[in-house]
C-alpha cells in the first residue's frame, strides 16, 4: 500500500501553515531595536536624534515593501521567502560585525543602509506568509491574521528571552541570532508553504476552526510561559537552558496537526474498497457518453453569450463596490482607503515610537535593565493580536459587527496608556508597556483582514504593503522627529560626547502629543465602522448561509 501526499491535501496545507507560524515567530526583528540600540549609541557616539533616525532607517526599509507586494503576484512564495531571508542575513550580519567589533564602525549613512536592509527583509517574509495563508484560509481571515500576527508579536520576546537565557543578553550575539535564525527557518518554509485551494465545504471550514483553536491554545501557552520567565527575575545557567529547550518544544507542538491530518489521509487511502474505483471513472464516462449533449449545450450557450458580449463592449464597467476586488488605483481612489490609512498611522506610528525608544524611556525613568519592558510589550502585543483576530471574527458571525470597531477601541485605550506613561507614576511604565503592546497588536491584526474584506484578495499583497508604509512614515514622524527632537531639547551633554536625559520630564510632551493622535485615530475608526456596516452585514449573511441545517447523508 502506497500513501501519496498530494499538493492540495490537508496535510500539506497545515504543514505549510505550521512553517508559516515559525517564520512569523522570527520575523518580528524590527521591534527589537531597543535591545541593541544602546550599544550602537555608545559605539558610534550618537545623540538621541541620530539614534532615533537610525531606527527610522530601519523602518524605512518597510517602505520598500512595495516591491514585495508587486512580487507577490508574480513570484512563487519560496522565492519571496528566500529574498527576505538573504537580505536579512546581510543587513543584520553587518550590524553584528560592527557591534561585535569584528570590523571598524561604519559611517552613519552606511549603517542606515544596512538597518534599512534588515527592516526590508521582514516585508518579504511577512508578505509571502500573509498573502499565501489568507488565500489558503480565506473563510477564516480573522483567526489566520490573529495567529500569524500574534507570533510576530511573540518573536521579540522569543529572541530576547532566548538570548538572555543562553547568552546573557549580549547585543552582538542577539544580532547574530537575528541574522542567521530567519534564514534557517525560511529554508524550512520554502519546502512546504504553497498556495492551495481553499476549503469548499462547511465541514472543511468547521475543521479549520477547530485546528485554529488548537493553534491559539498553544500560542497562549507559549506567551504565558515567556511571561513567567520574564517576571521571575534572574535564573541560573541550568534553569535557563531548560527554559530554552522547553520553549523550542512548545514551538514544535503545532506539528501535531499535520501529523493528525496525515494519519487521517493514510487511513482513508488504506480503507477505500475496490468498488470505489467506480467513483474514479464516473467523470470520464459521463464525458464520453454525453459529448453530443455537451456540444448542443455549448452551441446554445454561444448563441446566448454573443449579444451579451456586444453589450459589454459598449457599456463602461462600473467601479467595484466595497467588498469586491479592487486594483491598487481603484483602492486609493476611495475615501475609505485613506480613512484606514490615516487611522493606521495614528496607531502603529505612536506604538513604534514607544518600541524604538523603550531603552531610553526606561533609562530616563531610572531602570537599568529595560529588556523586561521590551518583552512585556511583545507578549501583551501577542495577546492583543491573537484575541482580536478571533473575537472580531466571532462578532462578525454573531452580529455583523464591523471590524474597524475593534481598532477604535484599541485607539482610545492606547491614548489612556500614553497618559499613564506621561504621569510617570510608580509602576506606570509596566502598565503602559502592557497597554501599548495590547493595542498595537490589535491594530496590526485587525487591519490585515479589513484590507482584504474591503478591497478584495486579487491585489491584496500590494494593498497590504501600501498600508505598511505607515510603519516608516509613523516611525519618522513620531520617533525620528517628535521623540528625538523633544528628548534632545531636554537632554544635557555627557563627558563621552553624547546627550542624555534623566527624569519623567524627558518624554512627557511626547506621550501627550501621541495621546492626542490616538484620539484622532479613534474618530476615524468610528467613521470607517459606520461606513462599512453594510459590507460586514453582507459578510455575516454569507457566513450564515453556508451553515448547513443538518448533515446530509448519501
Amino acid at each position: 500500500m502506497r500513501f501519496h501526499l498530494s499538493p492540495a491535501s490537508s496535510t500539506r496545507k497545515w504543514l505549510g501553515f505550521v512553517t508559516a507560524v515559525w517564520v512569523q515567530s522570527i520575523s518580528g526583528n524590527n521591534y527589537t531595536f531597543s535591545n541593541y540600540s544602546d550599544a550602537l549609541k555608545s559605539l558610534m557616539a550618537l545623540t538621541q536624534l541620530e539614534l532615533n533616525n537610525l531606527s527610522v532607517a530601519k523602518d524605512v526599509g518597510k517602505a520598500f515593501g512595495l516591491l514585495a507586494g508587486l512580487a507577490s503576484d508574480r513570484l512563487p512564495t519560496p522565492v519571496i521567502l528566500l529574498i527576505g531571508s538573504v537580505e536579512g542575513l546581510v543587513g543584520y550580519g553587518v550590524q553584528w560585525l560592527v557591534v561585535s567589533r569584528k570590523i571598524q564602525p561604519l559611517s552613519y549613512w552606511q549603517m542606515c543602509i544596512f538597518l534599512c536592509m534588515g527592516g526590508n527583509s521582514t516585508t518579504w517574509m511577512n508578505t509571502a506568509i500573509l498573502v499565501t495563508c489568507i488565500r489558503n484560509f480565506r473563510k477564516n481571515r480573522g483567526p489566520v491574521s490573529g495567529i500569524l500576527k500574534g507570533y510576530v508579536g511573540l518573536s521579540t520576546a522569543i529572541f530576547t528571552d532566548l538570548c538572555a537565557a543562553l547568552f546573557a543578553s549580549d547585543p552582538a550575539t542577539f544580532l547574530l541570532l537575528l541574522a542567521v535564525v530567519p534564514l534557517v527557518i525560511c529554508l524550512t518554509a520554502v519546502l512546504f508553504l504553497r498556495e492551495v485551494p481553499p476549503s469548499s465545504t462547511a465541514m472543511d471550514e468547521k475543521e479549520e476552526s477547530k485546528f485554529f483553536n488548537i493553534f491559539n491554545i498553544v500560542a497562549v501557552v507559549i506567551a504565558v510561559y515567556l511571561l513567567i520567565f520574564d517576571v521571575t527575575g534572574s535564573h541560573g545557567r541550568i534553569l535557563s537552558q531548560a527554559f530554552a529547550a522547553v520553549l523550542l518544544f512548545l514551538l514544535a507542538c503545532p506539528l501535531c496537526i499535520p501529523l493528525y491530518c496525515m494519519l487521517q489521509d493514510f487511513n482513508r487511502s488504506g480503507s477505500k474498497p475496490k468498488t470505489d474505483i467506480e467513483g474514479l471513472i464516473t467523470e470520464p464516462l459521463l464525458g464520453q457518453n454525453s459529448e453530443p449533449e455537451m456540444a448542443a449545450l455549448a452551441a446554445e450557450a454561444e448563441e446566448k453569450v454573443e449579444p451579451e458580449n456586444e453589450l459589454v463592449v459598449e457599456v463602461k464597467p462600473p467601479r467595484p463596490s466595497m467588498g469586491e476586488d479592487h486594483t491598487i488605483i481603484e483602492a486609493i481612489r476611495t475615501f475609505d482607503f485613506w480613512i484606514l490609512f490615516t487611522s493606521f498611522l495614528c496607531g502603529v506610528g505612536t506604538g513604534l515610537a514607544v518600541m524604538n525608544n523603550m531603552g531610553q524611556i526606561g533609562l530616563a525613568l531610572g531602570y537599568v535593565d529595560v529588556s523586561i519592558f521590551v518583552s512585556l510589550t511583545s507578549i501583551w502585543g501577542f495577546f492583543g493580536r491573537i484575541l482580536s483576530g478571533s473575537v472580531s471574527e466571532y462578532f462578525i458571525k454573531k452580529a455583523g459587527t464591523p471590524r474597524p470597531f475593534w481598532n477604535a477601541a484599541s485607539q482610545i485605550l492606547m491614548a489612556v496608556g500614553y497618559i499613564l506613561m506621561a504621569l510617570a507614576l510608580p509602576g506606570s511604565l509596566y502598565v503602559g508597556s502592557i497597554v501599548v503592546g495590547i493595542c498595537y497588536g490589535v491594530r496590526l491584526a485587525v487591519t490585515v483582514p479589513i484590507a482584504s474584506e474591503l478591497f478584495g484578495l486579487q491585489y491584496y499583497g500590494l494593498i497590504y504593503n501600501i498600508l505598511i508604509l505607515n510603519l516608516p512614515l509613523g516611525s519618522f514622524l513620531f520617533s525620528g522627529l517628535l521623540a528625538g527632537l523633544l528628548y534632545d531639547a531636554q537632554a544635557t551633554w555627557t563627558a563621552g560626547g553624547g546627550k542624555t536625559c534623566i527624569g519623567s520630564h524627558c518624554y512627557r510632551k511626547v506621550f501627550m502629543v501621541m495621546s492626542f493622535a490616538c484620539v484622532i485615530g479613534f474618530g476615524l475608526d468610528i467613521l470607517l465602522a459606520i461606513r462599512t456596516k453594510k459590507v460586514y452585514a453582507k459578510i455575516r449573511s454569507s457566513k450564515r448561509s453556508k451553515k448547513p441545517a443538518a448533515p446530509s447523508s448519501s
